[in-house]
């Protein structure tokens, strides 16, 4: 599909070429950032705040909000302390820059994200989650006790597969391990309410470090690291932190004030995606799981037949540029019932 450059922000409907279509694409999973609810009391948090905080978080006049937004956001995941930035991609940073140099062994899943694989590393692409799963047990047991640092995702964004770590459990029996796990698609979609996976790794035996942009399920112009208070204090500490300029006041403001019609939208999206779920069932050429909203299709040629319906669906190589295609459905809660039914009528007809 060819590229297309909008002039005006991305929501439900897209204008392409004159026409009206549908856009089951992007990473707004939850339709925040067209949410006329939250806009309204985001306009008035920007009145509050201003466009721009520009100021060092260590500076000597302070904003409140971000130490509320850190203790809130925190509890809610079931993280001891967190620590915001001003985007996912620097929160991966620091959370990799502050326990690599002390690990023995670092164990890189194949789908991480490049934000929290330490410089002069890469991923083990050679193998998909499961093998790679299976050679850090193997590799564990044949290791006198090391210090290990495991690096994932919660889920892979482009296949669809929401990744399980309770397996490490059982490496921190004999090594000193630390979990750093890459949340940015989970929050919203997936783990416990709005606010990630955290919880679901959590152990006394693991130290653990959980990372992501706020700006895709949560559409808010800002990162996040989860942590214990020892570890998110240390990493405070840093230039890093020190040095640049933290998150949108006005829409960690507007988060906090409303949560509720965070947790109305989730609950739209998980009735959405199981009905998607359910009225695909029978199509092969569509995979995915209804517990998160992007659904991959394997028949390259759809994308044009989406698009002469009026339905934009994401499709772009990947991960380079000479890579093949990934195609998939993204369905977000700004959707209604008639799109997610009209989607499904057009995917009704290319398989008959």
């Amino acid at each position: 599909m060819k590229n297309h450059y909008l002039d005006t922000g991305i929501g439900r409907m897209v204008e392409i070429e004159g026409r009206e279509h549908l856009y089951f694409s992007g990473t707004s999973y939850l339709g925040m950032v067209q949410n006329n609810d939250f806009l309204d009391i985001l306009a008035d948090r920007l009145f509050d705040f201003g466009s721009n905080h520009g100021q060092s978080r260590i500076n000597n006049i302070r904003l409140l909000i971000f130490d509320e937004f850190e203790e809130a956001f925190a509890a809610s995941a079931g993280a001891p302390a967190a620590a915001v930035f001003s985007s996912g991609y620097l929160a991966g940073i620091a959370a990799w820059k502050s326990c690599h140099k002390n690990a023995d062994v670092i164990w890189i899943a194949p789908d991480a994200h490049s934000a929290i694989v330490p410089d002069d590393l890469s991923p083990s692409t050679q193998l998909n989650f499961t093998q790679w799963k299976n050679s850090c047990l193997e590799q564990s047991e044949e290791l006198s006790p090391r210090k290990i640092l495991l690096i994932g995702n919660a889920l892979d964004p482009f296949l669809c597969e929401i990744h399980d770590y309770n397996w490490v459990k059982s490496i921190a029996k004999k090594h000193e391990v630390t979990l750093l796990i890459d949340d940015s698609h989970a929050f919203g979609t997936i783990g416990k309410s709005i606010y990630g996976t955290y919880e679901n790794w959590d152990d006394p035996n693991i130290n653990l470090l959980v990372t992501g942009s706020l700006g895709k399920g949560l559409g808010l112009p800002a990162g996040i690291i989860l942590g214990n208070e020892i570890h998110i204090d240390s990493i405070k500490s840093t230039p890093l932190f020190g040095g640049a300029s933290p998150g949108s006041p006005a829409h960690l403001s507007a988060f906090l004030d409303m949560e509720h019609i965070y947790l109305e939208a989730k609950s739209w999206l998980e009735d959405a995606c199981g009905i998607f779920a359910q009225e695909t069932a029978e199509v092969s050429q569509i995979s995915g799981s209804r517990v998160f909203p992007a659904f991959p299709y394997a028949d390259s040629s759809w994308v044009k037949e989406f698009e002469k319906a009026g339905i934009i669906t994401s499709s772009f190589p990947y991960p380079t540029a000479e890579s093949p295609s990934v195609n998939r459905i993204v369905i977000s809660a700004f959707h209604e019932l008639g799109d997610i039914m009209y989607l499904n009528q057009i995917i009704q007809g290319l398989v008959r």
